[in-house]
């Protein structure tokens, strides 16, 4: 049986990270970071779309790994619909077998972060005054994909609240009769 996969996700700087990690903790869960992230850290230039599918493929690498073991919840800060989403947005086009690989790997549960955060320059987050456009992309991607998605809204434990209820939900609705082959 293969593990309730969990994907946090959303424009930049919506607590992303802070909420899978705290979803982690709380289920005693496997999670995955953001591989752009230390991608993008370790390159020493900023990304161009050759970077598309390198990580992509790290990305995956990386939740294949982590669902290997994990028993029953997998939380994942983003993943390929992330990556179909800035390569569009950055480079006007993303590879077919990138945007067929998110297809294929859809997770069972999205949690969509709201961008009513604060926003924080970081030195790789620079698109604070479109979060809106952002999560626009995402919400469309999302649907597109025919995705379970619950949106994330509000602020510190009211946000965290409605996160584990959401987990909390999709882990009481799935019997291991209804477990998707995979």
């Amino acid at each position: 049986m293969r593990p309730l996969k969990v994907v946090v996700t959303g424009s930049e700087c919506t607590g992303k990270t802070t909420l899978a990690r705290s979803l982690a903790a709380r289920f005693e869960a496997p999670y995955v970071p953001e591989f752009c992230r230390g991608y993008q850290d370790a390159l020493g230039r900023p990304l161009d779309s050759r970077d598309v599918e390198p990580i992509a493929r790290g990305q995956v690498a990386e939740a294949d790994a982590a669902e290997n073991r994990a028993p029953r919840l997998l939380i994942l800060d983003t993943d390929l619909v992330s990556t179909v989403v800035y390569a569009r947005h950055y480079y006007g086009t993303c590879p077919a077998w990138v945007e067929e690989a998110a297809r294929d790997r859809r997770a069972d549960l999205y949690l969509l972060c709201a961008p009513d955060l604060p926003w924080k320059a970081d030195g790789q987050r620079d698109r604070g005054d479109r979060r809106d456009e952002m999560h626009r992309l995402f919400a469309g991607a999302l649907a597109d994909l025919g995705a379970e998605v619950r949106l994330v809204v509000g602020t510190g434990p009211g946000r965290e609240s409605f996160a584990i209820a959401a987990v909390t939900g999709a882990l009481a609705g799935r019997s291991p009769d209804s477990l998707p082959a995979g």
